[in-house]
């Protein structure tokens, strides 16, 4: 019995074929002319390394996950400070106004108080 040599490309061949299209090692090691415990070796001794890959691509995928949570509360909290009532803004309740305003019958008077009888004019000065 001669022990036959395969090429480590059609072994990963071979492999891809079992892993990824999903078909089952027998079907496959009859199709390539290879014993299924020859295959199934190869198969094992594939899996590490699709392990370790995996397992980047998973701490990856945590530590990106981890860094769009912080974003996130670093952007609620400046939502959150942006909703807060601002002392200086109407309508808040700590408002402190800068100007008084006057009562209500007081808004709706001119400013300067006419004489009955007199006309109203208006001394336009130049700017």
């Amino acid at each position: 019995m001669s022990a036959q040599r395969f090429t480590p490309e059609f072994k990963e061949e071979a492999v891809k074929q079992v892993i990824e299209r999903g078909y089952s090692a027998a079907e496959v090691a009859a199709r390539l002319g290879v014993s299924t415990h020859s295959l199934y070796k190869w198969v094992k001794a594939a899996s590490p390394d699709r392990n370790e890959q995996k397992s980047q691509e998973l701490h990856k995928a945590k530590s990106e996950i981890l860094r769009l949570r912080s974003q996130m509360r670093r952007i609620e909290e400046e939502r959150d400070i942006l909703k807060k009532p601002c002392g200086t803004w109407p309508g808040s309740p700590s408002e402190v106004p800068l100007y008084q305003r006057a009562p209500y019958s007081a808004r709706h008077q001119p400013d300067v108080q006419i004489a009955e009888g007199c006309s109203r004019r208006v001394l336009c000065m130049a700017a």
